[in-house]
C-alpha cells in the first residue's frame, strides 16, 4: 500500500493510547506441508484472475455504450470493491503461505483492517442497491428510466462509498482506543476486526457492542431490503403469463441473486452466526471464501450469464489486440 497512507495511520494512531504493541505477527496456515507451493500457485492464479476479471469488467462498462446503463454501473463499483478488497488481502497471505510467519506494523495492521471494512461494507450496501435497481425494472418497468436516473445512480453510489469510508473510520477510531500490551501474535492470514481486539489487555467491551449494532445497518438491514426486493420481484414475474417472458425477467437478476447468496452465507455465517468452538482453521476457510473465492467469482458470474457483457469484454480484448498488432507493425 502506499507509504502515505502508512504515514497518515501512523499520525492518526499518536491520537490514541500509546501501544507496547508495534508489531502484529500472523502465524502460517497449518496442514498443508508438502502442498504449500501448490497453494500459493493456485491462490497466487486466483489473485491474478480477480484483479484482472474485475478490471476488464470496469474498462468494459467504461468503454461499452450498450452498457451505459444503471445496473452495470453499480456492477463496475462492485468491481472496484473487490479489487480494493483482494488488493488488501492476498499479498499479506501469499507472503504468509510460504513462510513461517509475517509480520506488518501496528499502523500497517489497522490501514488493511480499514480497507477490509470499507470494501466489505460497500459490498453490502451496493448489492443492496443493484437489488433496488432490479426490483425497478422489472416491478416498475414504465418508471424506470425517469425514476433510475444517472442523477439517482451517483448519488447512491456516492453515499455508499461515504457510508463505508465513515462506518470502517468509527470502527478504527475505537479500535484505536485500545490498549494492547501482552501477545502479538493473530492466528489468521490478516488484521479481521474480532482476532485483533483479542490481543487488547483493556475492556473491549464497548467495540464489542458497537460491532454488534454495526451489523444491524450494514448486513442485517441490506439484507432483509433485498429479500423483501426479491419477494416482490419473484411474485411480478410469476403474474407474467409467458413463460419466455418469465425466464427473460428472471434472467436479467440470476446473477445479481447468485453473487447475493454467495457473499450474504458466507458473511452471515462468518459474523453474525455464533461461532464459539469453530476452529482456527475453519475460521480461516470460511475468510477465505469471502475475502478470496467471492471477488474471483463475481465477474465470472456476470460474465457467463450476460451476453452483452460477454460482447463488451470481447469487443475490449480485441482492440487491445488491434492496438498491440498496430503498435508491433509500426516497430517493425
Amino acid at each position: 500500500m502506499p507509504h502515505n497512507i502508512f504515514v497518515f495511520f501512523s499520525y492518526y494512531l499518536k491520537a490514541g493510547y500509546e501501544h507496547n504493541v508495534t508489531t502484529v505477527l500472523f502465524l502460517r496456515f497449518q496442514n498443508i506441508g508438502h502442498f504449500r507451493l501448490l497453494v500459493f500457485s493456485l491462490l497466487l492464479v486466483v489473485y491474478c484472475m480477480t484483479a484482472c476479471g474485475n478490471l476488464l469488467i470496469i474498462v468494459s462498462v467504461y468503454f461499452s455504450n450498450a452498457l451505459h446503463s444503471p445496473m452495470y454501473f453499480f456492477l463496475s463499483h462492485l468491481s472496484v470493491a473487490d479489487i480494493i478488497l483482494t488488493t488488501d488481502i492476498s499479498p499479506n497471505m501469499l507472503n504468509l503461505i510460504l513462510h513461517e510467519w509475517s509480520s506488518i506494523s501496528y499502523p500497517s495492521c489497522l490501514t488493511q483492517l480499514y480497507f477490509f471494512g470499507v470494501s466489505e461494507t460497500s459490498e453490502c450496501f451496493l448489492l443492496t442497491v443493484m437489488s433496488y435497481d432490479r426490483y425497478l425494472a422489472i416491478c416498475s418497468p414504465l418508471h424506470y428510466t425517469s425514476m433510475m436516473n444517472q442523477e439517482l445512480c451517483i448519488k447512491l453510489t456516492l453515499a455508499t462509498w461515504l457510508l463505508s469510508c465513515a462506518i470502517t473510520s468509527s470502527t478504527i477510531f475505537c479500535v484505536n482506543q485500545l490498549q494492547f500490551c501482552g501477545s502479538n501474535i493473530i492466528d489468521h492470514f490478516f488484521c479481521d476486526l474480532n482476532p485483533l481486539v483479542e490481543l487488547s489487555c483493556s475492556d473491549t467491551s464497548t467495540i464489542q457492542i458497537e460491532n454488534t449494532l454495526l451489523c444491524i445497518p450494514v448486513v442485517v438491514l441490506p439484507f432483509l431490503i433485498i429479500v423483501v426486493s426479491y419477494t416482490y420481484i419473484v411474485s411480478t414475474i410469476l403474474n407474467i403469463s409467458s413463460f419466455s417472458g418469465r425466464l427473460k425477467s428472471f434472467s436479467t437478476c440470476s446473477s445479481h441473486l447468485t453473487v447475493v447468496s454467495i457473499f450474504y452465507g458466507t458473511l452471515i455465517s462468518m459474523y453474525v452466526v455464533p461461532n464459539k468452538g469453530q476452529s482456527k482453521t475453519m475460521s480461516k476457510v470460511m475468510s477465505m471464501l469471502y475475502t478470496v473465492l467471492t471477488p474471483f467469482l463475481n465477474p465470472l458470474i456476470y460474465s457467463l450469464r450476460n451476453t452483452d457483457i460477454k460482447t463488451a469484454i470481447r469487443n475490449v480484448v480485441q482492440n487491445l489486440r488491434s492496438s498491440d498488432n498496430f503498435v508491433l507493425g509500426k516497430k517493425k
